[in-house]
């Protein structure tokens, strides 16, 4: 009876058909067309932009399945298509094509990546690079000084396998190797040349650090007090490491060594003598020698200075706690103690007349003998020149204030221009005493 039914069906259908044929035929086209409506509907591939706009699911099925009155079984295939379409194109995205060169295991950027310019982004702010440890380097040249001195790596982003080699890749193996496009490193580069290679370092610990020129330094420090200029930072730790200086130590005021231009302008000096940053003037003797003497030179720019004549002494705009008034940029020294200075100022810490006693320090020409023992020179920013803690250690370790003649009409020197000969002629001075008999072991005793 059932076989009856079906057959009497497809007979009804077929001729509705406008495509009617006659005998065993038409029972064919029947089975034929029964079959066709039993398999499953071909799931047909759209582009990205199509797909939302084509099988979005209409809103009112998706009330009768929030009333539920469609049942489970019936959910639109679509739907599912459109979400099975999103799931596998952010897995193309996230997916990562891995490689080797000379065994070492690298990964191939695919479009959409943004770790390189995430971590550029945030390894440029000064505050995540102290809170999360991180230091941002760019060029071989500045990477291979990072990993001879023994600075940890943690990922490097290059545009070619050619410069990945120029690297040594022995020092990598535990460092995350991404090849990205040269031009998504021209957009986040620092320079005007891009090399094509950039590496995110973990924020290096000097006194683990392995300097290769610490044996050749003679026992001179430098202390940068305020200086903010990253121009001029880089330029005295380019000239500090040229000098064999034992160390540098920056104060709170100055400018993060770690700052990009500060590192252009060093040239690779962070990874030659220890660098101690952000120090308190209480810190400041833990980092020298004992016994130290400490000497002072101004580079002050800031203030008017005015010569009454030849003879005159320099007269000095009078600031508010203001130790950088000791100037050294007139064309005549001033070799008379300067034993205090009257500010006017409203500050509490001020004395009860008004006036800010300040230490005592001698002043001397540079070229005169300083250098005589371990020795540390404080540089002041050409803005606010030195602190008054500067002056004041200085008197403690009976230093001078070192004093550079210029010529008539030039109000002052550039703070690294000054720093580098000041440094020069320390190391000079101490080059000599060293090479005295018994000269050497006695400056080998005050650096250790």
């Amino acid at each position: 009876m059932a076989a009856y039914m079906r057959s009497m069906i497809c007979l009804v259908s077929t001729e509705r058909s406008a495509f009617m044929s006659r005998g065993s035929g038409v029972v064919a086209e029947a089975r034929r067309y029964v079959r066709a409506l039993k398999r499953k509907p071909v799931r047909v591939l759209m582009p990205d932009t199509e797909t939302e706009r084509v099988l979005k699911p209409t809103a009112g099925r998706d009330v009768q399945r929030q009333k539920g009155q469609v049942p489970a079984t019936m959910k639109h295939p679509e739907e599912d298509f459109v979400k099975a379409r999103r799931d596998d194109h952010s897995a193309v995205k996230l997916a990562v094509i891995k490689d080797h060169v000379d065994g070492l295991r690298f990964e191939r950027a695919l479009p959409g990546d943004k770790r390189l310019a995430r971590l550029v982004s945030v390894a440029r702010s000064r505050t995540f690079r102290e809170h999360q440890g991180k230091i941002l380097l760019e060029g071989r040249r500045l990477i291979c000084d990072a990993l001879d001195a023994g600075a940890n790596p943690q990922m490097v982003f290059f545009s070619t396998v050619d410069r990945l080699r120029e690297l040594p890749l022995d020092k990598l193996k535990r460092a995350t190797l991404v090849k990205v496009k040269f031009e998504d490193i021209k957009i986040w580069s620092e320079l005007v040349a891009p090399q094509g290679v950039i590496a995110i370092f973990s924020r290096p610990d000097p006194s683990r650090l392995n300097f290769a020129s610490k044996g050749h330094s003679v026992p001179l420090s430098l202390i940068c007090d305020n200086i903010r200029d990253p121009g001029n930072l880089g330029t005295m730790l380019r000239c500090a490491a040229a000098a064999g200086c034992h160390n540098v130590l920056l104060t709170k005021g100055c400018v993060d060594a770690w700052e990009p231009k500060v590192l252009r302008a060093a040239m690779g000096a962070h990874f030659r003598l220890p660098i101690y940053s952000s120090l308190d003037w209480d810190d400041m003797e833990k980092h020298l020698p004992k016994p130290v003497t400490v000497h002072v030179a101004d580079s002050s720019c800031g203030t008017d200075r005015s010569r009454e004549s030849e003879d005159s002494q320099v007269n000095v705009s009078r600031r508010p706690s203001k130790a950088g008034d000791y100037g050294w940029v007139s064309a005549k020294s001033n070799h008379n103690n300067m034993r205090y200075e009257e500010y006017d100022s409203d500050s509490d810490s001020d004395c009860e007349d008004g006036g800010l006693l300040l230490p005592i320090v001698d002043s001397k020409l540079y070229h005169e003998s300083w250098a005589e023992s371990a020795t540390a020179l404080v540089i002041g920013g050409e803005t606010w020149g030195l602190s008054v803690e500067a002056v004041q250690l200085a008197e403690k370790t009976a230093g001078r204030r070192l004093f550079i003649p210029v010529a008539p009409l030039v109000d002052s020197l550039n703070s690294a221009m000054a720093a580098s000969i000041l440094l020069f002629e320390g190391r000079k001075q101490l080059l000599k005493l060293i090479q005295t008999p018994g000269g050497k072991s006695k400056a080998e005793q005050q650096l250790s």
